[in-house]
């Protein structure tokens, strides 16, 4: 079942947080700091209560989160150069490394589009790290294109 996230549930959001940072330091560990997460359990549940920024999570029959996904609703109106456009932004996904295979990220992705469009979205976007082959593939798989790219020179 994929639900919004509640104040219960911050441990194993934070779990899975932990997945995501070491996945990150991994593949950058020039950018990121080992043994950390994106969020203190603070701030995270100050998230769950933002009604700006929504986390679905995954719970299973057992009653265990095993994927979350963080979302941003975006607004351009009146902008100088863009149109009027409204985007969900997905912020993280991240399925718990032991159930990977089982689709829960395709259920999660098609969740988030399905939640887009019933808010009245253009389109949803992302970003992904260049490091992070297998979500690069897993994305496309789910039909999404590179709107930009971001590029850097280390210094």
């Amino acid at each position: 079942m994929i639900r919004k996230a509640k104040k219960e549930d911050v441990n194993a959001i934070m779990k899975l947080l932990s997945q995501v940072g070491a996945l990150h330091h991994e593949g950058r560990p020039d950018i990121f700091k080992g043994g950390s997460t994106k969020y203190t359990k603070e701030e995270l549940q100050k998230i769950i209560e933002n009604e700006e920024m929504i986390i679905f999570v995954f719970e299973d029959e057992k009653d265990n989160i095993s994927a979350h996904a963080f979302c941003q609703l975006a607004e351009h109106k009146n902008d100088s150069l863009l149109t009027d456009i409204r985007t969900l932004y997905v912020d993280d996904i991240c399925v718990d490394e032991n159930e990977r295979g089982r689709h829960i990220g395709k259920a999660m992705y098609e969740h988030i589009v399905k939640y887009a469009k019933e808010i009245g979205c253009y389109n949803v976007t992302l970003n992904v790290w260049e490091c992070n082959e297998k979500a690069k593939k897993f994305y496309e798989a789910m039909g999404m294109k590179v709107q930009k790219t971001g590029m850097e020179t280390i210094l």
